[in-house]
């Protein structure tokens, strides 16, 4: 298979995930699609703009989403068994990606009239509030089993087959195991409870879809559609190709800037990895590590604020914190983080003694900075209006939108107009700029139908997990499964969240991040809390929800599913399991950070909590400081111990002491609370001896920076 081929079909996959793999042909079925994503994302912008109730928001959100859901991803990814080649015939099961059969299209309509009757008989719902009717009863049931099968198209199996179980369990009860045995639910309470509440489908994770994720997503669209992402990508190479490793080092840049946005690793390594994993091939990097490296960058983009892959918003939620709080947490873990990525690249670079590129083969820097700086602009914003003015996220991103916009719209005319005055054109000046503006107009419809289907698969998932809450707050599981976690860890801290980070993972295999994280904010977040609680240890809320959240994360790249790693490994042409355990490998200075923060939350800038529960910010920009200085060694220390190189190849004995001061740099009480010594001072003998062994082993083998 071709380089090219391999792009295409990365592109493929992250299509089929991302925005649906059915691509319709038809002037009728295009014209349907085209108007349903242009009404949702004008629909979400008027609503930004002039708020309506949320509940009716909500439904229309809905709405759009799981109608689009049946039109745009098929019922069956791959072509139908033999013995079901006859329903064809009648439009059942087709495999054409570039038809829409007629059951598909009644499944839309008939998910589109289940969710848009409690808009429709709103008033009258309200009234009867807690007491269904039989049609509340009828279509509650067609919804959620239509739901569930939208969730299978989108999501995979996972997600819907989670939700089911967590149904059955709300009917299984009075046969429980003694921890999970309840009463029971009726049929008219859980249809009340999941269609007609907000506290099942239209609940808390749906609410943060509509007022915050759809405005963000959109943003990344209009962005991306615009020329931002190639943008950050011709930047990054520019500044760092000529560094060693630096194709791999601009890959992690650029994915950091593309991913703190776009809030999907799958779409994030396509996007870069396209041009960067074919760049670190040509270097020398073999082509599992230059795919692993833009599969961990790209995974890891969903750490960076503002977006954090949706989950920032529900997260704020959830927890009770301004939005503002949570990227406050979030920034200092998620830099490390990258940081340290880079360091990985370097080390790498090291021992594979790849090229360095030189800098005549590269694009000038500042004239590929100033040629789009304007794209710097909306982001720019939306950070001023978020931190300095402290507007709502809806606000500020709206803002932002507008100003992409208003980009979109004028930098075509400006080129054209430049261009016609350097080198003249033969048709009029007033054509030419005519042209371009309607070319404006078209990229920005062509980013908001891209926004729309970007969201298809979070609208879905956000109302499926949506169930899921909804069971656990009608059954009151939580309660439940504190005892069970609490039997299976035997007392012990450290064993429950690691059984915590595993389940995260292995549900994160086949969920989506925003869905694994509500799922696991729902049941574990609150179990780590209290059993912290019991055995002594004051976990504030948000380090829990962190933990679950950066552990879903994770799973993107872990094998054997690592849906990101198969992406990377079509580009780069590598094995896709290889690629995998490559990508997770170097992830693993990123798994430590969550067992850090939970109990070191100075890594948070949390100084600790009140009487009261409530967070006591850290504000000292000198502990700040120093916090950052030695999680940032601990990683790097913790990289070289992984990859057995640091100055040069490491012996077993120089591997184990890396991992010694990463440890200590990192949790400084394990030492400093049994010898009465001040935490600052483990810290800074560590940062003295990995500094001492850095020097030796480059002195005894000085290695090219």
């Amino acid at each position: 298979m071709s380089e090219r081929d391999g792009q295409q079909q990365a592109r493929a996959m992250a299509q089929a995930v991302e925005t649906g793999a059915r691509q319709p042909r038809g002037r009728i079925a295009i014209a349907a699609i085209t108007l349903l994503c242009l009404a949702w994302s004008a629909f979400q912008l008027a609503i930004a703009w002039d708020p309506i109730d949320t509940q009716i928001a909500r439904v229309w959100h809905l709405a759009f989403a799981i109608t689009l859901a049946f039109l745009l991803f098929p019922a069956r990814h791959r072509p139908a068994p033999r013995w079901l080649q006859p329903l064809r015939r009648i439009g059942l099961f087709l495999d054409n990606r570039h038809r829409i059969p007629w059951s598909d299209i009644l499944l839309a309509l008939t998910a589109a009239a289940a969710t848009l009757w409690i808009w429709w008989d709103y008033e009258e719902i309200l009234w009867r509030a807690g007491l269904p009717e039989t049609q509340d009863i009828v279509l509650g049931i067609v919804l959620v089993g239509l739901l569930l099968e939208a969730a299978r198209r989108t999501l995979g199996w996972a997600l819907p087959v989670l939700a089911a179980l967590f149904l059955a369990y709300c009917f299984a009860g009075p046969w429980m195991p003694g921890l999970l045995r309840h009463r029971g639910v009726s049929l008219e309470v859980l249809v009340n409870d999941m269609y007609l509440s907000d506290s099942g489908i239209f609940g808390v994770p749906l609410g943060v879809s509509v007022g915050f994720v759809f405005l963000f997503v959109l943003l990344g669209a209009l962005l991306e559609r615009a020329g931002a992402g190639k943008y950050f990508i011709d930047v990054a190479y520019s500044a760092l190709g000529s560094l060693r490793g630096g194709p791999a080092k601009a890959a992690v840049f650029a994915s950091g800037l593309t991913g703190s946005v776009s809030g999907s690793s799958i779409a994030n390594t396509v996007t870069t990895g396209t041009f960067t994993i074919p760049l670190m091939k040509r270097v020398g990097l073999p082509p599992h590590k230059a795919a692993a490296v833009e599969v961990a960058a790209s995974t890891n983009g969903q750490l960076m604020p503002p977006v954090m892959g949706a989950a920032a918003f529900i997260m704020a939620e959830i927890v009770g914190l301004p939005y503002l709080d949570v990227l406050r947490a979030a920034i200092i873990p998620a830099l490390v983080a990258y940081i340290a990525l880079f360091y990985v690249v370097h080390v790498e670079a090291c021992k594979e003694n790849v090229a360095v590129v030189p800098r005549s083969q590269l694009p000038p820097f500042w004239s590929t900075l100033l040629r789009g700086l304007h794209y710097l602009v909306p982001l720019l914003m939306l950070i001023w209006f978020l931190v300095v003015m402290r507007r709502s996220p809806v606000a500020s991103a709206l803002l932002a939108i507008q100003a992409t916009m208003v980009i979109m719209l004028v930098q075509r005319p400006i080129l054209a107009y430049l261009t016609h005055q350097r080198l003249g054109a033969p048709a009029p000046l007033h054509r030419v700029l005519g042209q371009a503006l309607l070319g404006g107009v078209g990229d920005i419809l062509r980013g908001m139908i891209g926004g729309a289907r970007n969201m298809v698969a979070v609208g879905v998932a956000t109302a499926t997990a949506g169930i899921i809450v909804g069971v656990v707050s009608t059954t009151g599981l939580v309660g439940r499964f504190v005892n069970v976690i609490e039997v299976l860890s035997m007392g012990s801290l450290y064993l429950m969240l690691g059984l915590t980070a595993l389940t995260c993972i292995i549900l994160g295999m086949g969920l989506p991040t925003t869905a694994n994280y509500i799922v696991m904010a729902t049941l574990t977040a609150p179990v780590i809390v209290q059993l912290g609680g019991d055995m002594g240890l004051l976990i504030p809320v948000i380090a829990a929800h962190l933990f679950v959240f950066y552990f879903g994360i994770l799973a993107d790249d872990t094998p054997p599913v690592g849906l990101a790693a198969y992406a990377g490994a079509a580009i780069a042409q590598s094995p896709p399991l290889q690629t995998g355990v490559q990508s997770f490998s170097y992830d693993l200075r990123t798994a430590i950070l969550p067992f850090v923060f939970v109990f070191n939350t100075e890594l948070l800038m949390i100084a600790g909590l009140d009487d009261g529960g409530r967070i006591i910010w850290q504000t000292d920009p000198v502990i700040i400081g120093w916090t950052f200085l030695t999680a940032l060694a601990g990683l790097f220390a913790l990289v070289s111990a992984i990859a057995g190189y640091a100055g040069r190849h490491c012996n077993g004995l120089e591997r184990l002491a890396l991992v010694g001061l990463a440890l200590l740099l990192l949790r400084p009480d394990w030492l400093a609370d049994p010898s009465g010594l001040a935490p600052w001072v483990v810290q800074l003998g560590c940062l003295t001896l990995y500094g001492a062994l850095y020097s030796w082993q480059r002195w005894r083998a000085p290695v090219p920076a």
